[in-house]
């Protein structure tokens, strides 16, 4: 019985080193990953600078086109590099399925469920080069944030101003500016196809959030509708398509820093493409029917995700 007991306790004794290396060796690995991420983002963050400079010099109708295409250039020469560091520099197997039929000359609205910080890469990765350059909708206010505001200006990020209940009641004649402001800001969008991205859920799954909310579904939160509601009100005809994209980690869920270490081996990606009919088109925040009938039409789709969840 002892000699068994000091033989277990040898073998712990010689693996403990191993694991300590293997483990340092994963750190490192991040800890070279973050500053590879940081010196890509500036190095290419100058260049974008350079463009808004110009863009504010120059506020021509002739060069808007040629600044906007020179910008999309610069972020999508970023996501690549990006892709060449922390995608093809590591073992991980990405599975997708569903983007055979997509196209750069498309409109698309893009919404997917979210588990971790993971998701935008990965999403950067399996649409880079198949659809046009991933948008979002920000807060009007966040145009002021240092560096990254102009960017995204330069980017022709939407900026969109909201107006609270409260405020409304207070400024009845600010009913409706909202919605104007955002149509205005997606009049660029007219001639050049556009990707708008939108996590439905709000924020990342985590299981104290699902009990809290007494999710329905049991992978995902609830959606929420208000969000591409208000962006299909905005927009209109303007979108031609919703891609409902569904992220699973085979492994579990994972952490930006194991991923950052090379720890995330396998995830799959499945992606539905759904044209937007004129059932999915109506004034989201002034009329009641269509509200219900398009949130009950968003829940069906997350019923059906949670299905396809459980399967992968």
């Amino acid at each position: 019985m002892q000699s068994a007991i000091d033989s277990s306790m040898e073998s712990q004794l010689k693996t403990r080193p191993t694991s300590f290396i293997v483990n340092l060796l994963f750190h490192l690995r991040g800890i070279v990953s973050i500053g590879y991420l940081g010196i890509n983002t500036l190095f290419w963050v100058g260049f974008l600078f350079s463009v808004t400079i110009f863009r504010f010099a120059i506020p021509l109708k002739p060069f808007r086109s040629l600044f906007g295409k020179t910008a999309t250039l610069i972020a999508e020469s970023w996501i690549f590099f990006n892709n060449l560091g922390l995608i093809y520099t590591r073992n991980i197997a990405i599975n997708v399925t569903g983007i055979e039929e997509l196209s750069r000359k498309e409109w698309y609205l893009v919404i997917s469920n979210h588990q971790t910080w993971i998701d935008i890469p990965i999403l950067q990765k399996v649409f880079f080069k198949k659809i046009p350059f991933l948008k979002f909708f920000l807060k009007k206010e966040l145009i002021w944030v240092p560096f990254l505001g102009p960017a995204w200006w330069a980017l022709d990020f939407p900026f969109m101003k909201r107006y609270s209940r409260g405020v409304l009641k207070k400024k009845p004649h600010l009913k409706g500016k909202d919605m104007e402001i955002t149509r205005k800001a997606c009049k660029k969008f007219k001639d050049i196809p556009v990707s708008i991205m939108n996590f439905t859920e709000g924020t990342r799954f985590t299981e104290s959030k699902h009990e809290r909310q007494k999710s329905p579904f049991q992978n995902l939160l609830k959606p929420k509708a208000g969000g591409i509601g208000f962006v299909l009100s905005a927009m209109g005809n303007q979108l031609h398509y919703i891609l409902d994209v569904t992220i699973s980690y085979p492994q579990g869920k994972q952490s930006f820093w194991a991923f950052l270490c090379g720890r995330v081996n396998e995830v799959n990606v499945h992606v539905d493409k759904i044209p937007i009919s004129n059932d999915l088109l109506g004034d989201y925040a002034q009329d009641k029917a269509f509200r219900i009938g398009f949130q009950q039409r968003l829940n069906d789709i997350w019923k059906k995700k949670d299905t396809l969840l459980n399967q992968l």
